[in-house]
């Protein structure tokens, strides 16, 4: 059996701490969606597009920051440059938190739609990058 590295470690830990922003936002979301009957209250009047952007920005948070978790494992096994790697790992938290920030934004904020697009360009760039590492490893 082979041990995670102190990388990865570091990494999991800071997604895992997260985690609870994630959770909250859940509950606000349930919120919004029920109008304030569950969860935590939410913004008031929300237009049915903004709705569907924070039902969007939350269901991306949950499901990138375990693609992250799995990021971390799999570069462990990677065969990259070490700084590359340690680059990869930061990307992974990054994109989760750029794609889920940036629907959240855009529910607001039009203009900031490039959150989201600098998210969804990261998440390409580490599964790529990742995949081909496990392939020459």
């Amino acid at each position: 059996m082979t041990r995670m590295s102190p990388e990865a470690r570091f990494i999991c830990g800071l997604t895992l701490i997260l985690v609870p922003g994630i959770v909250y936002g859940g509950l606000t979301v349930l919120g919004v969606v029920s109008e304030g009957r569950f969860g935590v209250p939410g913004p008031r009047d929300l237009s049915p597009s903004q709705v569907l952007l924070y039902r969007a920005g939350h269901a991306h948070a949950g499901a990138l920051m375990l693609l992250a978790l799995f990021i971390q494992i799999a570069l462990d096994h990677a065969s990259l440059a070490p700084g590359l790697i340690w680059l990869l790992r930061w990307i992974a938290l990054a994109a989760a938190l750029l794609i889920s920030g940036g629907f959240f934004a855009i529910a607001h904020q039009p203009a900031l739609r490039f959150l989201l697009y600098a998210g969804a360009t990261l998440v390409i760039i580490m599964t790529l990058l990742t995949g081909v590492g496990l392939l020459r490893a």
